[in-house]
């Protein structure tokens, strides 16, 4: 029997809404059938937590006096974005500062704004009739801000390839360090926890859906940046989905440095680790398998990171529980895996919305809008060389 948002929520507000996270849903599903689980299940609970580059935050400082229009901002020695009206910026987590590089960048000045440190604010600006003063110093707090959210423009990616290294040299890159000759393998999806793994079609996720974001309830503000409808369909019968993406949106007063962590990727960047989660109303049975795959059943491709190309060499597919096993076979040997995401923070997160889902902390929202459809990865047109 299918059922509706309104009637979930129903049993959400009575406290008889049956809640589960999606690890617990893909272990029913080896003992009863997906009909039962449709008919028993309210909610399903999902999650992530790992490295989202494309995060930030957009800050208000308030007018000193005499006012200034900043045009050139620095956080703690971290470039800001000025051309925000007078007083407003924004913050992205992967700029680095201007004196100690990639060590500290804007994710650890939003890390420090979470905890309560406080930040030095530099800023520098032209004078108008109504803007007289050139420039400031100051220390902010999160407390002392009048508005701190986080908008953060890619995350929640459904489904990330793996990276091997086929070259004879160690690469840093964004998917941690690939050891050379096929040494290792890295990947970063929390398989049958992704949240857009376990709505592929995003059937129930859309604009205005309500999340857990950063230790807070967050929002759904649009489609990611590089999101793809990609879907696969594979001879054995195996399908895989892979490339959308979600812009979330939330208050950062209410976040909690448990789930937004700033961190550097060696000889490569700093990033930010972010945990989110969708709370999945079960619709129908058609959902509920979908809800129920297991690591199983979820994969990913292989790809070769060693050649710093932006079409990579595939080597073959494989599913999340290889590579959770800690090894998966290429070329025709064992090669050790290791995840950038960390499970044991997704699980943390899926039982965390669960609990407040029973108790109607969290009810869930239907999409004021579907999400735009994207069939097509544009690459960059360049114009004049290929220069590195």
């Amino acid at each position: 029997m299918a059922k509706t948002f309104e009637q979930i929520n129903e049993k959400i507000k009575k406290g008889t809404a049956v809640v589960l996270t999606a690890d617990e849903v893909a272990r029913l599903a080896k003992t009863k059938s997906i009909e039962a689980l449709a008919e028993e299940v309210d909610v399903v609970t999902t999650a992530t937590f790992g490295p989202m580059c494309s995060s930030g935050a957009f800050l208000n400082f308030g007018h000193s006096d005499p006012p200034i229009k900043m045009a050139q901002l620095e956080l703690n020695g971290v470039p800001a974005s000025g051309g925000l009206a007078a007083v407003d910026t924004y913050i992205g987590a992967t700029e680095p500062s201007l004196d100690r590089g990639i060590q500290y960048g804007g994710a650890h000045v939003i890390e420090d704004l979470l905890r309560g440190n406080p930040v030095t604010l530099k800023a520098r600006g032209f004078t108008t009739d109504c803007y007289p003063r050139k420039e400031v110093t100051a220390k902010v707090t999160l407390e002392t801000l009048n508005q701190a959210y986080m908008f953060n423009p890619r995350n929640a990616y459904q489904n990330y390839s793996a990276a091997t290294n086929s070259t004879d040299k160690k690469k840093f890159t964004y998917m941690g360090c690939v050891l050379p000759n096929f040494g290792n393998v890295m990947y970063s999806t929390s398989g049958q926890l992704s949240p857009l793994l376990k709505d592929p079609q995003l059937r129930t996720i859309g604009i205005g859906t309500r999340v857990f974001f950063g230790g807070a309830i967050g929002y759904v503000a649009w489609q990611g940046t590089q999101a793809v409808n990609g879907y696969e369909k594979f001879d054995d019968g195996a399908e895989m989905y892979s490339g959308y993406t979600l812009a979330l949106i939330g208050d950062l007063k209410q976040m909690s440095p448990e789930f937004i962590r700033a961190a550097v990727m060696e000889a490569y960047g700093t990033t930010i680790f972010i945990g989110m989660g969708i709370p999945i109303p079960v619709l129908d049975a058609e959902l509920m398998a979908q809800l129920a795959k297991s690591d199983e059943e979820l994969y990913t491709h292989i790809y070769d990171y060693g050649l710093g190309l932006l079409k990579k060499p595939t080597y073959r597919r494989v599913s999340y529980a290889e590579l959770r096993s800690g090894s998966v076979e290429l070329n025709g040997k064992m090669v050790k895996t290791a995840s950038l995401s960390s499970i044991s923070k997704a699980r943390t997160i899926a039982e965390r919305i669960k609990t407040m889902v029973k108790s109607g902390e969290f009810s869930l929202t239907q999409p004021v809008a579907p999400l735009p459809k994207t069939e097509k990865f544009k690459t960059m047109t360049m114009i004049g060389g290929e220069g590195i």
